[in-house]
C-alpha cells in the first residue's frame, strides 16, 4: 500500500470510529456548573473575625431565595448558592468550591427533589442519602455546622408528570430526620407547614406545584432562622 493510500485509510478509519459529537462524554465541571459562582466565591472576602457566614447549598428554590435574603435576614452574612435544576450529585461535585472554601460557620443544605424528578437520570432513594451524606459529613470535617433541610412537598412535576414524586418525598425526608440526628446536625421541616392534603405543594405557597412564591419563602425563613441558630449553639 503506498504512504498517500494508508493515509487515507487511517483517515477513513478515525472517521467511522469517532465518538459522535452528541455522545462525548461532559466533564465533571461541565455536570456541575463549577463555573457558575468561580467569580463571585474569588471576590467574596474571607469571613470577619466574629463573622457567622451561612451558605445556603441548593437548586432553585435556593437560587430563587436568594434575591430575597436581605429583607428576611437583614444584617446576616446568609450566601446564596443555588443552581437551577441540580441533583445532589452535582452539588457534592461543587461543594468544595462553593461551599468549604468560603469557610462558613454552617451551610443549609436543601437538595433531593430534582433526584427524584430524574433531572440527571434515575436514581434510587439510597443514592440521595449518600450524596447528602457526603456533603454533610464533608462539612463537618471542616468544622462547618449542617442545617439540614426537608425536601418541599411536591405533588407532580410539571415538567415531568407522572412520577408520584409525593410519597417518595415523605420517604426521603424521614431519612434526612434521622440522618441528621444520629450526626449531629440540625432539621428543618419545611415540608409539613406547606403541604396540602395530597402531600403537594399548597396553592398559597407556589403557583408550579414545586418552587415557593413570596408567601412560601416568608414560611420558610423563620424555620431555617431557628435551625441556623441551633446549628451555631453545636458545640465546637
Amino acid at each position: 500500500m503506498t504512504s498517500a493510500a494508508t493515509t487515507t485509510a487511517a483517515a477513513l478509519s478515525a472517521l467511522l470510529f469517532a465518538t459522535p459529537l452528541a455522545a462525548q462524554p461532559i466533564s465533571a465541571s461541565e455536570f456541575a456548573n463549577l463555573g457558575r459562582y468561580r467569580t463571585l466565591n474569588a471576590e467574596l472576602a474571607a469571613p470577619r473575625p466574629g463573622e457567622q457566614r451561612v451558605v445556603f447549598m441548593g437548586n432553585s428554590i435556593t437560587e430563587g431565595w436568594a434575591r430575597y435574603f436581605a429583607v428576611q435576614f437583614p444584617g446576616k452574612s446568609y450566601v446564596g448558592r443555588g443552581i437551577s435544576g441540580q441533583t445532589t450529585a452535582q452539588m457534592l461535585l461543587r461543594f468544595r468550591q462553593d461551599v468549604v472554601a468560603l469557610r462558613p460557620a454552617a451551610v443549609v443544605i436543601l437538595a433531593g427533589t430534582n433526584d427524584i424528578a430524574g433531572n440527571t437520570g434515575p436514581v434510587t432513594l439510597p443514592m440521595i442519602q449518600d450524596n447528602l451524606a457526603a456533603m454533610t459529613e464533608l462539612a463537618q470535617a471542616n468544622d462547618i455546622r449542617v442545617v439540614l433541610c426537608a425536601v418541599l412537598p411536591v405533588f407532580d412535576y410539571p415538567w415531568k408528570p407522572g412520577l408520584e414524586p409525593a410519597p417518595k418525598i415523605v420517604a426521603l425526608n424521614a431519612w434526612i430526620r434521622e440522618y441528621a440526628a444520629r450526626r449531629g446536625a440540625v432539621f428543618v421541616d419545611f415540608h409539613t407547614p406547606m403541604a396540602d392534603a395530597r402531600q403537594g405543594l399548597r396553592a398559597e405557597y407556589g403557583d408550579d406545584g414545586v418552587h415557593p412564591n413570596e408567601a412560601g419563602y416568608r414560611v420558610m425563613a423563620p424555620l431555617v432562622e431557628t435551625g441556623i441558630r441551633a446549628a451555631l449553639a453545636l458545640p465546637r
